[in-house]
């Protein structure tokens, strides 16, 4: 007579799920903590909290780097093609371009940062994990050329998972390329700063993104060529846990200064102001 009674769990119906908006509320990756996404945005994608530094768009990191309206994109119109005739190779290079809205995994052009006027290429890994085919590999080098020619200093900020494996050997070819346009800017005197923020790997980190005047990183950032788990099997040997972070790469002096994402633009705006406008050379009242 006074068995237990049966325990019922309510499962909210479709309308209730529909009142909490998509997209509302985020997980931070480093704390775990739960935020509004707005709040997230609004402090440029890294948690208030612990300082983790998540995912941010091309244009989002364009919009707090530069001067209100200074920023003029390039070859925007250019698109990858499939060589290899590789198997739907088009329709995933669609749906980034629909998930996305950008044409590639870079933006490339020109502005203005605290009055200072520079070219820029910023990756964008959500656009085939950032990796580096034929036309982003063009448009970086052709970036780096025009900043040559107007005397321009150059900005570029990685996020790639390294070469395109749908475009086989003219993916690879895209380090030479880039490390060569990076050469005949430095021999006329040209400014390059590489900006190398999570993750920047494979062929990216092995060519253009190593070899700037200045190389920073933001905070927590993975850099490296191999993965950790390869180069563990290869050396059979453990890996300290800060190994390949920006960290770690600073304390071995493969990274000149981690930057947190706050401080960029003030930082980067310093050091453009240092060097002079275009990178040229200032000389002072003593002929020095």
């Amino acid at each position: 007579m006074f068995g237990k009674k049966k325990k019922y769990a309510s499962i909210p119906g479709e309308n209730a799920k529909k009142d909490v908006p998509e997209g509302l509320m985020q997980k931070c990756n480093g704390c775990k903590k739960i935020f509004y996404q707005k709040e997230l945005i609004k402090n440029l994608n890294v948690c208030p909290e612990c300082g983790h530094h998540h995912q941010i768009s091309a244009y989002d990191r364009i919009n707090s780097l530069f001067d209100e309206g200074s920023f003029e994109e390039w070859d925007k119109d250019l698109l990858s093609q499939n060589p290899l005739q590789f198997p739907q190779y088009e329709e995933k290079l669609e749906k980034d371009r629909i998930k996305t809205g950008l044409n590639e995994a870079v933006v490339t052009g020109e502005g203005k940062i605290h009055e200072s006027r520079t070219a820029i290429a910023i990756m964008d890994s959500r656009f085939r994990m950032g990796s580096m085919g034929s036309v982003v590999g063009e448009k970086i080098a052709r970036a780096i050329e025009r900043a040559r020619e107007e005397k321009m200093p150059i900005i570029i900020f990685t996020a790639s998972g390294g070469a395109r494996m749908q475009e086989g050997i003219l993916s690879l070819m895209q380090m030479a390329k880039t490390s060569i346009a990076i050469q005949r800017l430095h021999s006329e005197n040209g400014l390059f700063i590489s900006v190398m923020t999570n993750p920047t790997t494979g062929g990216v980190s092995a060519s253009f993104a190593s070899i700037g005047d200045y190389n920073f990183a933001e905070p927590g950032a993975l850099i490296g060529f191999a993965g950790r788990r390869i180069i563990e099997q290869t050396i059979r040997e453990k890996l300290p846990k800060d190994f390949q972070t920006a960290e770690f790469q600073l304390k071995h002096g493969q990274v000149d200064k981690v930057i947190s994402r706050a401080e960029m633009r003030d930082t980067l705006g310093t050091i453009l102001d240092i060097h002079g406008y275009g990178g040229e050379t200032v000389e002072t009242s003593a002929g020095v």
